[in-house]
C-alpha cells in the first residue's frame, strides 16, 4: 500500500486514520468547476452549496462529503493498482481552511461587498485548482508547517 507523506513527521501518530489519498484531489477537481461558475455568475446559491460542503469535510472529514461519495461509487471501482493513502488530518484542515473563504465569500456577498465574495472565492478557486491539477494541497501544506511550528515550541 503506498503512502503520500502528509504526516507531521511522529506528532501523535497513534490517532492517525487514513483514507484514499485520491479522493481530495477527485473533490477538489470537483470544487474547482463549482468555485470557477460560482466566480463567473456571482451566485450565491453556489457558494453556498460549496460552504455546506466544505462544513462537512471539515467536521466530519472529506471522505463524508457528497463529492467523496461520487469518489467512491464511481471513480474508485474503476482504478487499479495500489492505494495511495493519507492522514485524514491535513484534508480536513484544508476543508477547514474552503470553509472560512466560502463563509466570508458569501456573507460579503450578503452584506453588499462584492469584492469579498470576488476575493475569497478566488483565492478558494485558486488552492482547489493547484490541488486538482497539480496534487499540491495548500491546505494540506498549511497544515503540516503549524503542526511542525507548534510541535517544535512544545518540547
Amino acid at each position: 500500500m503506498a503512502t503520500i507523506n502528509r504526516n507531521p513527521s511522529s506528532i501523535d501518530q497513534k490517532n492517525v486514520r487514513l483514507i484514499d489519498a485520491r479522493g481530495p484531489r477527485f473533490s477538489a477537481t470537483i470544487t474547482t468547476i463549482i468555485l470557477a461558475t460560482t466566480l463567473v455568475t456571482h451566485s450565491k446559491v453556489l457558494i453556498g452549496i460549496q460552504l455546506v460542503v466544505f462544513a462537512i469535510g471539515a467536521f466530519a472529514g472529506p471522505q463524508k462529503t457528497p463529492y467523496a461519495f461520487l469518489f467512491k461509487k464511481f471513480v474508485k471501482p474503476r482504478l487499479s493498482g495500489d492505494v495511495p493513502t493519507e492522514d485524514v488530518r491535513p484534508p480536513q484542515f484544508a476543508q477547514k481552511v474552503g470553509l472560512l473563504f466560502a463563509a466570508v465569500a458569501l456573507v460579503g456577498t450578503l452584506l453588499g461587498h462584492p469584492i469579498f465574495f470576488v476575493v475569497a472565492t478566488g483565492f478558494a478557486l485558486a488552492a482547489a485548482f493547484l490541488n486538482s491539477a497539480f496534487n499540491f494541497c495548500l491546505g494540506c501544506e498549511m497544515y503540516l508547517l503549524i503542526a511542525r511550528a507548534t510541535h517544535r515550541f512544545r518540547k
